[in-house]
């Protein structure tokens, strides 16, 4: 084994220890910053933040813990959410393709390069699956589904929508910063072929947040990086960080955390990647573990 392997080897049998030691209660945790996924665990089957999570992530605020929302979701509906929770934190929203601070200020941006996104469009064309995209604010569709529109439009989130014309050069008519596309279909052997041919474009990556969609970004973009921009700026080392998740596009913040959880409603692989399993997300999952570890 060489040196380098050694010292990787060494130190996670020693975060493993740490992690082991903390759960039975015998070090304590001193943890700076906690970052939420939203759907599927900050928010319960009704989508919405129960007492007891509202409770417990101020009682972490009161204790100088940053709260940071990572979400998949477009950068407005975090910031109500956020709001909602009296947070005045970092959030980082498309998987962190865009983070803000505080202040609403954004001081990280990736989005996709205009060429890739024709590249995109043209794919989803091809295999005929349903597909929009998010700049900050607004949410574009060439499809009108109600389902869908009601879900954005609902619940107090006026997020801006609008259905274009598949006939239209968007890229001729639309002046804004693409940060992530989502196609969903509930045919997974049909998602699946999309995927194939979309990884091939170079600049992309992607990931999935549900096992019926398929989440396209820029290449190297991913909620873990994001974290680590943030952190670096903050000067937060990384086993000083809690992150809970429940599915694909919560692994690498998961897995750079000190402390990566998944939601006892996570999928399979989130679980088997994650140094702890709390509870689901209607049983306070994420209230759980701030409880515990912070509390």
């Amino acid at each position: 084994m060489t040196s380098s392997k050694r010292a990787g080897f060494l130190y996670w049998r020693i975060r493993g220890l740490y992690v082991i030691l903390g759960l039975m209660g015998g070090v304590k945790m001193d943890y700076k910053l906690i970052a939420i996924d939203m759907d599927g665990t900050l928010l319960n089957s009704k989508k919405e933040i129960s007492i007891r999570t509202f409770q417990a992530i101020q009682r972490a605020k009161e204790k100088g813990v940053n709260v940071v929302l990572a979400t998949g979701r477009l950068l407005k509906s975090a910031e109500l959410f956020a709001e909602n929770l009296n947070l005045n934190s970092h959030i980082l929203a498309c998987n962190g393709a865009i983070i803000i601070d505080g202040s609403k200020n954004v001081v990280y941006n990736n989005p996709l390069d205009l060429t890739t996104v024709s590249k995109i469009m043209e794919i989803g064309r091809k295999h005929q699956v349903y597909y929009h995209f998010y700049d900050e604010r607004c949410f574009y569709s060439n499809t009108y589904v109600k389902e869908i529109v009601d879900y954005y439009s609902g619940r107090d989130q006026k997020i801006d929508i609008h259905i274009i014309e598949d006939n239209i050069d968007i890229l001729k008519i639309l002046d804004i910063n693409i940060y992530k596309f989502l196609f969903i279909e509930n045919n997974t052997n049909k998602l699946e072929k999309l995927r194939e041919d979309i990884i091939q474009l170079d600049m992309i990556s992607t990931t999935k947040s549900w096992i019926n969609n398929l989440e396209v970004m820029d290449r190297g973009v991913s909620k873990g990086a994001g974290l680590k921009i943030l952190c670096d700026k903050l000067n937060i080392p990384s086993e000083d960080i809690i992150a809970i998740g429940d599915n694909e596009n919560d692994l690498s913040m998961i897995n750079f955390a000190g402390l990566g959880v998944s939601m006892g409603n996570g999928t399979e692989l989130v679980k088997k990647e994650a140094d702890y399993i709390t509870l689901t997300n209607d049983e306070d999952g994420v209230a759980h573990i701030i409880e515990k570890f912070i509390l």
